[in-house]
């Protein structure tokens, strides 16, 4: 992981294409402008945590399958 400071206004530049600005800071809570192409994803990572958790929980099947089939067979 590459650690950087940066002070209010100062940016970093991703490859060619992003960048990302620090607009301001208060406290303990810090703003970013991040400019990209729109084909370019960006998440929040707890958004992206939370939507992985999901995915797994829904992939989980609690049952037994062989008892599911033949239920669905014959209702």
């Amino acid at each position: 992981m590459l650690i950087l400071s940066r002070k209010t206004g100062e940016a970093i530049v991703i490859g060619e294409e992003i960048e990302i600005r620090v607009v301001s800071v208060k406290g303990d809570q810090v703003k970013l402008g991040i400019d990209a192409p729109k084909h370019v994803d960006i998440y929040r990572r707890e958004i992206v945590d939370e939507i992985q958790e999901e995915n797994k929980h829904a992939t989980i099947f609690s049952g037994d399958l062989a008892k599911l089939v033949k239920k669905s067979q014959n209702p």
